[in-house]
Formats: structure tokens, sequence, C-alpha cells
């Protein structure tokens, strides 16, 4: 085009454009945005999800049923009484005097009902040592642990009474209470301190206070409009807390990498002697680009969750899709704004110490361009060393174990209330968490019905599927009664697994199967942790199907490359296969784990490799995005080939290395949490945006881009009548002329 020809196309361009002529009506509307989104949030309020609705298939009926009959399921609390050593048995009068005082204690606070004596219910061990008293808390089950600390203190005075007993409390109020205290804090650290690290990380990189203040302003009010929304959506899709935190994390990731690609290239076409309005038109026009094609193919990945059916991903991919979408508007519309509009105050609050360094006029980074240069010089080697080495470890994921922790695993033994956990699983295998038949009948009491009841109580310790006592609740009213089944294996999810497969597949239909219209699903931990596999099992392929083909056909329509978007599948792809690895080696296998305080794991947690395909390969989207379009710019520029290549990685190396260090940092604060399950989050996450933003971006990449030359732009014939997403404006196109916009008048910056 000729000057005064050049129009800004690509509707990043476009939106930079209007923004840096209407700077404050961009920065008005943006903070409107915020506080409307956030008042309306307040005022919806935040619909969370049932536990009827966690999960589908058996514990998903039982849990309606028990809904839809309007029976509350009280938060119900066990003391365990034990003798220590040689002490005295149940059927001691020290031993009985303890279990009176428990009971008397207990009650004494006013804040329990329903207190049961171990010698009416012969919850007493076989060998006589230790027994159980059990007791429901009043109120609502969600809040008890907020009102089970006098009852803990009762107990406790009761053990200081009785020094030959161990007298211990536990159960679902009280394990609510003591994770709150031991992880609430541990979270809101985690969370809090995500923000300071990754301004300190920008504060080094650029240098000036007020260019490293921009991007967590961005990633902050995207955040906070979010929340708002979520508030709204949650009357539709029901969210949860965990979606909370990985909003959280996703939010602050891609909101920092979004303004930093703008901000940088900005930065970048000033130094190289632009006018401060011709730098940010080619910066809208680039990276403003690179992160529209980066935003819609995270949302892309992140929609994958939906297709799980589990609630919990449900809302976590919802409320991840949606700051991801607010982070991406906010930085191609109120970034250029704010840019505008401080121009070199940008540069403010300079650092004297912290100038840049490594980096030549250019802003070429020094220690990539030398790295390039040999990996360009043998482009078969390194394909062959850096493929290898992801393979090598990508290997350990081959026998990955999943399964849902249990307590000693997921917290160890740092906690008192686990040391009881495993004491009362073994004196009383499957007692902590019996699975549980929700029987449903037109008469609960009809004779055929009672009979098949205690044909099933029968039939459930002769088949070996539990020891007893098998525990019978009627509820009349309801016709309803819940069957409590100590499962034989207890704590052991995989032989409480068998015992659960007996009672499904043997026990219930040859009894309760028998009575016309009798519904009896069997719930419970264990069966729901079953189900759960079952379901993600399921949904498995239909999500690696669907985040793969879109993500592929986005990179196809985005760069009009074949080449492009097939290299882009494959090196995710052994970006998330070497996270794999790493977890597997560490948390099942025990590698290093004293390094991450990970030993005896065991296993990897079962919703994590699912979790971390979606998040890893809609975040290594940011960098493949951006450094491709940078490649691809150099070559419409008519640099040759591997000159282009060299080109757009040295040149985006700062940027992406940057990015790079916040994600690693913040993913290893999660790392450092006691629970395995965000430790196991934590280390994978940030393992893999380390590999991916080295050995993927730094060296895999262009040395393949190197070996397959031109063919890396091949699109076939048949392939023309594509929609055309290109939008390509180069700075020399930019730059050139007075961009006009769509009435042609000439683009005011």
């Amino acid at each position: 085009m000729g000057n005064g020809e050049a129009r800004v196309r690509g509707l990043a361009a476009r939106a930079g454009g209007w923004s840096a002529r209407h700077r404050w009506a961009a920065v008005g509307i943006w903070v409107l945005f915020v506080v409307l989104a956030t008042g309306l949030g307040s005022t919806a309020g935040r619909v969370d999800v049932k536990d009827s609705d966690q999960l589908k298939g058996e514990t998903h009926t039982a849990a309606k049923i028990i809904e839809d009959a309007g029976i509350d399921e009280p938060a119900g609390e066990t003391v365990l009484i034990q003798a220590r050593g040689s002490g005295p048995k149940a059927t001691d009068a020290e031993f009985r005097d303890a279990v009176t005082d428990v009971v008397r204690a207990v009650e004494g606070t006013g804040r329990v009902t329903h207190v049961t004596s171990p010698y009416d219910t012969k919850t007493i061990s076989k060998d006589g040592r230790s027994a159980l008293v059990q007791f429901d808390m009043r109120g609502e089950p969600d809040t008890a642990g907020e009102r089970v600390e006098p009852v803990l203190k009762a107990v406790e005075g009761v053990q200081e009474d009785h020094g030959s007993l161990r007298i211990e409390e536990i159960g679902g109020a009280s394990m609510m209470k003591t994770f709150a205290d031991a992880f609430g804090d541990d979270f809101k650290k985690a969370e809090y301190s995500a923000v300071p690290v990754a301004f300190g990380i920008l504060l080094i990189a650029f240098g000036a206070l007020v260019a490293a203040l921009l991007p967590v302003a961005l990633a902050l009010t995207a955040i906070m409009a979010t929340m708002g929304l979520m508030g709204v959506v949650s009357h539709a899709v029901p969210m949860t807390d965990a979606a909370n935190s990985v909003m959280l994390l996703v939010g602050l990731a891609v909101g920092v990498d979004y303004c930093l690609f703008y901000l940088r290239r900005e930065r970048e076409e000033r130094a190289a002697g632009r006018d401060a309005q011709t730098a940010l038109r080619i910066a809208a026009a680039t990276s403003g680009r690179a992160i529209v094609v980066s935003g819609v193919t995270v949302c892309v990945a992140m929609a994958g969750m939906l297709f799980t059916g589990l609630a919990e991903f449900e809302a976590m991919g919802l409320a991840s899709l949606i700051v991801v979408a607010v982070a991406m508007v906010g930085s191609v519309t109120v970034l250029p704004a704010l840019l505008s509009l401080l121009g070199e105050r940008v540069e403010k609050g300079r650092i004297p110490f912290l100038r840049r360094r490594g980096k030549g006029g250019n802003g070429e980074s020094r220690f990539w361009t030398v790295v390039l240069r040999r990996v360009l010089a043998k482009p078969v080697v390194s394909v062959t060393v850096a493929t290898g080495a992801l393979l090598a470890i990508a290997a350990p994921a081959v026998g990955m174990k999943t399964q849902n922790l249990t307590l000693d695993q997921e917290f160890g033994d740092s906690l008192p209330i686990v040391q009881t956990y495993n004491r009362l699983n073994e004196a009383f295998p499957g007692g902590s968490d019996p699975a549980q038949v929700v029987v449903k009948a037109d008469d609960i009491n009809a004779p055929e019905v009672r009979s098949a009841l205690a044909d099933f109580r029968e039939r459930a310790v002769g088949s070996g599927a539990s020891r007893g006592p098998v525990e019978i609740e009627l509820h009349d009213a309801q016709n309803l009664a819940v069957v409590s089944v100590p499962l034989v294996g207890g704590s052991d999810l995989d032989k409480a697994g068998a015992s659960l497969d007996k009672l499904r597949d043997d026990v219930r239909p040859a009894t309760l199967g028998k009575v016309d219209g009798v519904e009896a699903p069997i719930t419970g931990q264990v069966a729901g942790s079953k189900d759960f596999n079952d379901q993600l099992a399921g949904a498995v392929v239909p999500v690696f199907a669907f985040v793969v083909v879109f993500a592929f056909a986005l990179m196809l329509l985005s760069f009009r490359s074949l080449t492009v978007a097939l290299t882009s599948i494959v090196l995710n792809l052994l970006s998330v296969g070497a996270a794999y690895g790493i977890l597997v080696a560490v948390f099942q296998h025990g590698w290093g784990a004293s390094l991450v305080g990970a030993e005896g794991v065991g296993a990897i947690i079962t919703w994590l490799p699912l979790f971390l395909f979606v998040i890893l390969f809609g975040l290594s989207m940011d960098y493949h995005v951006f450094v491709v379009s940078r490649i691809r710019e150099a070559r419409l520029r008519g640099m040759a080939t591997k000159d282009a290549i060299r080109h757009g990685v040295v040149t985006t190396a700062g940027v992406v290395t940057s990015a790079a260090v916040i994600m690693v940092a913040v993913f290893a604060i999660f790392g450092t949490l006691s629970m395995q399950s965000m430790k196991q989050m934590g280390v994978g996450l940030a393992a893999a945006v380390l590999i991916d933003a080295t050995i993927i971006r730094g060296v895999l990449l262009p040395a393949v881009m190197a070996l397959l030359g031109e063919r890396n732009w091949y699109l076939p014939k048949w392939l023309n009548r594509l929609p055309d997403l290109t939008h390509d404006e180069t700075p020399q196109a930019v730059a050139g002329g007075a961009a006009r916009d769509d009435e042609g008048e000439p683009v005011k910056v």
C-alpha cells in the first residue's frame, strides 16, 4: 500500500486505535464495567454447587433422594476411646467411667444431639480395647466446623482425667475446623503473596515502577470483574471455592502475560526510534492480534472442562474462561488507552540499579542469540536431543496411578487428627467412612422391604464385604432407610473399592434388588471416589478431542498454515507429557519427593491429569502464538525463514522469559502448601511452564521450523476457502502511511 492508503485491519488493531483516540472514554468504560460487574455479582450473590449435583451416577441419585425427602444430614462426630499400652478394656470400670464422662461432657455443651454409648450401639472393637461414642452436631452441617470448638475442648477435658486411655474426637465438623485452622491461612498467604511476587518480577523486568504496575493493575481489575460475573453466572452454572482459586491463578497469569506482551512491544518500537503514537499503533496491530488469538485459544481449552459433566470442573472451566476473556478484552482496549495517556510517564519510577541488562539496542536477548545460533546451525541434533529429553522426562507417566487421596496421603502425619483417623480405621476397618445404602420404597415398613433389609445386612457381612456392624436408620415418614456398611479395607481404597463392588454387584441384586419399586443407590466416600473416577475416565477422550481439534482449527485459521497448526499441537502435547512424567516421578515414585515434602504419597490425585492438560494446553498457547506471530511477521517483511525464526525467538525471549518466571513463581507458591493435591498442582504447573518456555519455545520450536523451512507456511489449495483471520500488519505497513478507519478517515493515535 502506498502512503496514505494503509488501513488498519483486524479486531485488535481497530480496538487499540479507537481506545488510543478516545483515551478517557476507554478508561471510563473499563472502570464502569469492573464496578458494574462487581456490583451485580454482589447483589446477585453466588450460588454454590449442591452436594446432590457434585457427581452423577449412584452418588448423585442417593444425594437427590435424601434432598428431595427433606432429610437434613447432620455433621456426625465420633469420640474414639482406646486403651494405651496394657490399659483397661471396654469391660473394665475405668473404661466405662471414661465413656460416661465423654457422654456427659459432650451433652453438657448444648451443641450436640443423638449422643450414643458404645454399650448400646455395640461399637466396641473385637479386641475390646477401643470403643466409639457417636453424636451429631446441631445446626447446619456446612457451618458445623465453626461451632465444634466447645465440644473439642470438652473431650480434651475428659482426656486429662483419664491418662491410661486415649480419648480423641474426629468427624466432619472437627476435620473442617482442623483443616481451616491449619490450611486456611496457608491458602490466603499463597493467594496474597502471588501478586507481590508477580509485581517484583515485573519491576526487575521493566526497571520502572509505573510500567510494572500496569500489568498487575490490569490482572487485578480483570479478576475483580470476573468475581462479580461469577456471581451472576452461578445462577445458571453453580460455582465452587476451587473455581475461585483456579480463576485467581489463571487470571493473574494471563492478565500479566497479555499486558506484558503489549507493553514490551510498544517499548521495543520506541527504542527502535518510532514515535510514541506509531509505536502504540504497531503494538496494537501485532502484539494485540497475538493476544486475541492466544486468548481465544485459551478460552477454547478452558471450555473443554465443560464437557466433563462434573460440577467442580464445569465451575473451574467457566470461571477460567471468563477471566481469560475479560483479561484479553482489557489488554486490547484499556491498555492502549492507558499507554497513550501515560506516554513517556510509563517510565516513571525508574529504579537506577535495574537497568535492562543482557539486551542489545534491538531488543534481542544475548543469551538466546547464542543458543539460537547453535540450534539453527544443527537443527537435526537439536530436535533429536530436545525430543529425546522430553520423552525421557515423560516416560514415567506411562505407569501413572490416579486416585482420590486418603486423609493420610493428603496431609501426612503432620496433623493429630490424621493419626486419630488411622487409629480409628485400624480398630474399626471402614468405620470412619462407611458405605451408605439409601433405600427408597413405596412403603418402607412393608414386610418384603423389611425382609430384604435384613437379608442385605446379613449378606453384607456374609459376603466378606463388611465385618459389621451394619446399622439401619429408618425414616418412616419419608419411606426411606439409610443403611451404613463399614467396608472391609478401610482407608485402603483398592480393598474398600473391591468391597463396594461386592455390595453393588452381588449383595444388593440378591436382596433389595428383588423387591419391586425399591431404589437402593450406594453412596459414601469410597462410592463417591469410584463414581468420580468412572465419570472422569469417560470424559477424558471427549475433552482431549475437543481441546485438540478446536485449538488446531484456531491455529489454522489464525496463521493459515497447516504446518504451524500441526506443530503447535504436537509441541504442546510434548510439554503436557513432560509435566505428567515429572508428577509421576516425584509424587508416585518418590524421586526427589523430599525436596518438595511429598514423601509417601504414592499416587496422583484423580482430577489433576485432565485439569493440567486443559490449563497447560491453554497457557502454553500464550507463548506459542506470541513467538510464531513474531516469526511470521518477520517472514512477511521479506526475511528468509531461518532469519525470521532467529529474529522472532530472540526478540520475544525477554518477554517470554519474564512471563514464564512470573507463572513459575506463582505456581511454585502453591507447590509449597501442605495439602498434597495443591502441591501436585503447583509443582506440575510450574514444571510444565518452565519446560515450555525453555526447551519447547527456545530449542524445539526453532529447530523444527528451521528443518521445515518454507514448508512452515504450507496450506493446501483446497483449504484456501477457509476464512482468513490473519489480518497481518507489519510495522512497516502500519508506520508507512496514515492508517485509516472504516470510513477512510486517518486514524489519530
